[in-house]
């Protein structure tokens, strides 16, 4: 079953994820609105008819396994798989830098069809780290799927097709530069755990020494 992205907007706004003020993201900079996710993840009903619409298109991607990056990409990657009949990993962020890795005794054939599926992408960085675990872990990553797109038209590494359910434009400005600092406005951190920050960047990862979005 399709969805238009206006519906998927109503959906947001319906649930109050859609939140503006000042606030910083787990990447550092600053924006004026935010997008709450797990006030939309918190009702199945409302995640069951979001990730029917990324099944509708997954369907001819022959694909085996669902993978997606701690938090709001387990509970996608779960609902997705269930609804496709397949499996649901998820990737967890390295305890010693930068990335993610597959833990759990998970496990993937060589060439392991997978579609990457994560909630919000800003940076592209938490989808660019479970891409890298996936093909770490002998993987095939044929494509990936976001609920909402606010990169402001971001490429993949090695381009990997990927789609939106909603893609919308939301600044974003770093500290220095940030008008609402500027002005006084209170800063709020949502909940996001920030991604550690590497002394020196990896190399042979696609998206290494990237801050992951939200």
């Amino acid at each position: 079953m399709g969805i238009a992205a206006g519906e998927v907007e109503e959906l947001f706004r319906d649930a109050g994820a859609l939140q503006e003020g000042h606030f910083e993201l787990a990447s550092g900079r600053h924006a004026p609105r935010y997008l709450e996710k797990f006030q939309v993840l918190q009702w199945p009903a409302r995640t069951e008819r979001l990730c029917a619409a990324i099944v509708e298109r997954a369907r001819g991607l022959d694909v085996r396994t669902m993978a997606g990056p701690t938090t709001g990409g387990i509970i996608l990657a779960h609902e997705v798989a269930r609804q496709l009949g397949v499996r649901a990993v998820y990737a967890e962020r390295r305890e010693d830098g930068p990335g993610r890795v597959l833990r759990r005794g998970f496990r993937l054939e060589p060439g392991e069809r997978v579609l990457v599926v994560d909630d919000i992408m800003s940076t592209g960085g938490s989808v660019e780290e479970t891409i890298a675990a996936v093909q770490q872990a002998g993987g095939t990553v044929v494509g990936v799927a976001v609920l909402v797109d606010r990169s402001g038209g971001a490429k993949l590494a090695g381009g990997i097709p990927h789609f939106a359910l909603w893609e919308v434009a939301m600044e974003s400005h770093e500290p220095a530069s940030c008008p609402q600092c500027a002005a006084g406005v209170p800063l709020r951190k949502p909940g996001t755990t920030p991604a550690p920050r590497a002394a020196t960047r990896g190399t042979g990862s696609a998206g290494a020494g990237r801050e992951p979005d939200r």
